[in-house]
């Protein structure tokens, strides 16, 4: 395969990255999500083959064949039940502006919690339809569970979704989003500091890039967080670095949240701390996903 051919993207920016122009001079852009994923998990009861595995407090757990995993999912409804509201508490009190990435099958089962979101003037975004690795799924069927997404959540929520995270994605996932043409932006890729517009597919599509770093999932892999204390360390010294860029060259930063995961008690507190010192600092832009694509249409296209 020549160099032409090759459909990786490796240079990016490289030394030339955009002036990102945020709103008032801001010389980062800091973005929290908060994943909603409980009750759309890998069960039996949802015509699984087997139990869930991923992100629990049971690391490196195995999917149980053909039965109910009472453990996996009493350790998910803690996300539902207590971990949701926790964490709606911390940023509703600050007044700190939030991208809900919402699977659509977990936001049809709590309406409780779609009302607080929207009461709280969050942005739903879509996590898809299902909280499952669609890596090995034919396309027309990851094609139907694009649309079922879409579908579910404009019934629950009034709206159709106008940003999009699959996570546990497909060869096909980013190109199905494409050429399904609703979305303002994509943010299945982890590749950047900054949005790109990616032109691959039959009209560009704005990728808006997350984090698998600045993430409380690392609490939940053998290799990762092992208390606040390392959660807040490493969440300041990523907010320090980008804001010391963003002199020059104004960043974004995400940071990835769970309920089931920092939505614990001892986890959240960490959480709360770096709220507290993101406030402490000037020119910062907190803001949603959605406006930050909305600022880059607009202003980088």
């Amino acid at each position: 395969m020549s160099d032409n051919q090759y459909p990786r993207d490796l240079i990016g920016y490289a030394d030339k990255p955009p002036k990102a122009a945020w709103p008032n001079g801001a010389k980062l852009a800091v973005q929290f999500v908060i994943n909603y994923e409980e009750g759309a998990e890998n069960c039996v009861l949802h015509g699984d083959a087997a139990s869930e595995k991923f992100l629990s407090e049971i690391v490196g757990a195995d999917a149980i064949p053909d039965m109910r995993h009472m453990n996996m999912e009493s350790i998910y409804e803690y996300g539902s039940r207590v971990g949701f509201w926790r964490l709606h508490r911390l940023f509703t009190e600050r007044q700190i502006p939030v991208t809900v990435y919402g699977v659509a099958m977990a936001l049809a089962r709590n309406p409780k919690a779609v009302e607080a979101m929207q009461q709280a003037d969050w942005e739903i975004a879509t996590h898809g339809y299902r909280w499952i690795d669609y890596q090995h799924m034919p396309i027309d069927e990851e094609r139907q569970h694009l649309q079922r997404a879409i579908k579910i959540h404009k019934d629950v929520t009034g709206e159709r979704p106008t940003g999009v995270y699959i996570g546990r994605t497909s060869p096909n996932s980013i190109q199905l989003v494409a050429e399904e043409g609703g979305f303002a932006y994509c943010s299945d890729t982890y590749a950047d500091d900054l949005p790109y517009w990616c032109n691959d597919y039959s009209k560009p599509q704005l990728m808006v890039p997350y984090t698998l770093d600045v993430n409380d999932m690392r609490f939940a892999t053998p290799q990762g967080f092992n208390s606040g204390d390392q959660f807040y360390q490493y969440l300041c010294d990523s907010f320090d670095m980008l804001l010391e860029e963003g002199e020059h060259t104004p960043r974004m930063m995400s940071v990835g949240l769970h309920c089931r995961l920092v939505g614990r008690p001892g986890r959240a507190q960490a959480l709360k701390r770096f709220l507290d010192y993101v406030h402490t600092k000037p020119d910062v832009w907190l803001a949603k996903r959605i406006e930050i694509a909305e600022h880059w249409q607009k202003n980088h296209t």
